[in-house]
This record gives structure tokens, sequence and C-alpha cells, in this order.
């Protein structure tokens, strides 16, 4: 009797979990919406991050209906050949700098000028404001949606010759630059001879003495170890570039009105996470170069005034048709 007892009560247990698991399992859909997310840095890199947090929130906020895969370290390909593909809905999402974007939307230009924002509070003034949403607008002009704003920090020059502490020091200088038409007329413009170099060839070219300095910002200047041939750093911070979180009109096109301001919200709360990282992995960065002994000099407010003025004939090359929105950027650090 006992035993027929424990054997019921067995099968009313295995019943009772069969019912619950039964129910459960009907409760878990698949989502609705699997999407791709394009970023091309290395997974512990801090946009990166900001895209697994985006997908994160999103999958949070629809309920599981809409997952977003981050493929990162370039698996869906460069910058340009994503942006290719998002105009034509073969990628949903992607983080992307402006400097490929401007490519399609010349207008994005005025965001990449020299020594255009005095600091980081200025720059971000400007893209939480009108401004920024106006710019936001403008990539629709490409099959495309502008969601939010990524830091990519401030590049600064460095050298293995001597401190540059005045525009007067940029004179004869040999630098390395990024292969843009920009960056040579802006280092052109300072006095020095602009070389246009692959970034994986940089130690070399510095080792070897084919240039005499480079630009960059700290995480790129201490992960690829340029402060071991190169122990001059000036912050001048003569570019602030943005980068921009960037969806397929042809994926916003099918989702409804509430999913896309929840993705919206999703895309700009990952970008405050993603500044956040940013600035940290900068402080982190910039500390371990100091301990290899790293000299830094930090311009003057009156001195990058100079280095302004020297580069307004790139401003009238590359923005002659903007510069009344140029004015209004410089003017927000007055208000």
């Amino acid at each position: 009797m006992k035993k027929r007892r424990i054997l019921i009560l067995f099968a009313a247990v295995v019943l009772s979990a069969g019912f619950f698991l039964y129910h459960r399992l009907r409760s878990v859909r698949a989502p609705e919406f699997v999407l791709s997310y394009a970023e091309n840095q290395t997974e512990d890199y801090p946009t990166t991050l900001g895209a697994k947090k985006f997908a994160e929130l999103v999958e949070r906020e629809s309920s599981g209906r809409i997952k977003i895969l981050v493929q990162a370290e370039g698996e869906l390909g460069a910058e340009s050949g994503v942006i290719a593909q998002m105009q034509y809905g073969g990628i949903d999402f992607a983080r992307v700098s402006l400097s490929q974007l401007a490519e399609y939307i010349p207008e994005l230009n005025v965001l990449q000028m020299p020594y255009l924002y005095s600091d980081s509070d200025h720059m971000w003034k400007v893209l939480d404001g009108r401004i920024g949403s106006d710019f936001l607008e403008k990539v629709s002009k490409s099959e495309l949606i502008g969601l939010s704003w990524y830091d990519a920090g401030a590049r600064n020059f460095y050298n293995s010759k001597k401190p540059i502490t005045c525009l007067e020091d940029m004179a004869g200088m040999r630098i390395r630059v990024q292969e843009s038409e920009v960056m040579v007329d802006m280092v052109e413009a300072l006095g020095a001879t602009a070389l246009p170099i692959p970034y994986a060839d940089v130690y070399s070219a510095l080792e070897r003495g084919t240039v005499d300095g480079a630009e960059n910002n700290w995480p790129s200047y201490e992960a690829m170890n340029h402060y071991e041939v190169a122990k001059y750093y000036t912050v001048d911070e003569h570019n602030r570039v943005p980068e921009m979180q960037i969806c397929s009109k042809h994926t916003w096109n099918k989702l409804s009105e509430d999913d896309r301001q929840m993705i919206l919200e999703c895309a700009k709360e990952s970008a405050l996470y993603e500044r956040k990282l940013w600035k940290e992995r900068e402080a982190d960065s910039k500390e371990i170069a100091l301990k290899q002994g790293v000299e830094v000099v930090e311009l003057s407010a009156a001195e990058k005034k100079r280095f302004q003025e020297a580069v307004r004939g790139v401003y009238e090359k590359y923005c002659a048709d903007y510069m009344d929105v140029i004015e209004q950027i410089i003017e927000e650090n007055n208000e």
C-alpha cells in the first residue's frame, strides 16, 4: 500500500512538472525579428560594448520579440561596404565613422573640421542639441536612419623629436596622417609635412625615422605602443570625430511606430553607456603611457586658438556651403 502511494505521488509530480514545462515552452516565443549589427572594432572595445548594450536593451524592452546579433571585428566587412549593404537592407544596424558616411552625405564633413570644438563638453552640447538632431535626420537621404552619437575621443599630435608647445614647433615636422585629404590639408596648414601611411606601419615609420610624428587618440597611441618610439605627446585635440549608430531604412520600415521609438530610446541609452566606457578607456591608456615616461604638453586655450586660425582655409575648402553651420557650432560654446 505504501509503495502504491509513493508511485502515485511520483506520477503526480511528473505530471505537474510536465504540465508546467509545457506551458512554459508555450510562453517562450521565437523572436519576431532577428537583426544584424556590424561593428569593426574588437570585442572589448567601447563601441562594441555599447552595441552589445543596445542589443540587450532592445531585447529586454521588446520582451524578446526583437533580437539583435552584434558581429564585431569586421566580420560583416569594412565600414564602407557595410554602409552600402545597409542601403539595400543587407545589414540592419551598424556603428560607423562619420568619415565614411561623409562620402554619401558631404555635409557631415562639417562635424569633422579640425579644432571645431573647444572640448568634449562643447561637442556633446552640439550633438545632443538641435544641431546634432538635424544631422541625424540628414542621414535619411541615403536610405539610412541616424539613431545616436558614439564617442571616439580626441586626436592629438605625438612625435620623437621635441615637445610641441606652440604653432611654430610644427614647422618642418614630418607627420603621419590617415589617408584623408582633410587630414593632409590640416597638417600642411599647420606648417608640417603630411605623409599618409597605413596605420599598421606607423610604429616602424617612427622607429626608422621615416616620419617624426603622428596623431591619434590616447587608446590607439597606447595600444600600438607608439610611446616607445614617440615619447612627446601634445594634447591639442585637433579632431573630435563622433561616430554614429545607424539603421537601414529597409529594416526601419518593417517596424511599428512603437518599436521605432523604443529602439531610438535604447540607442540613446547605449550611447551614454559607450561614452562612459570611452572616458574610462582613455584615462587608463593615458595612465599606462605616463608610466612609460611619456612627456605630455597641453596647449593653452590661446595657443589652441592660433592652431584653429591656421586651418581656417580647410574649413573654406571643404565646407564653403556650410559656414553658417560652422559658426553656429562655434557659437554654442559661448552660450
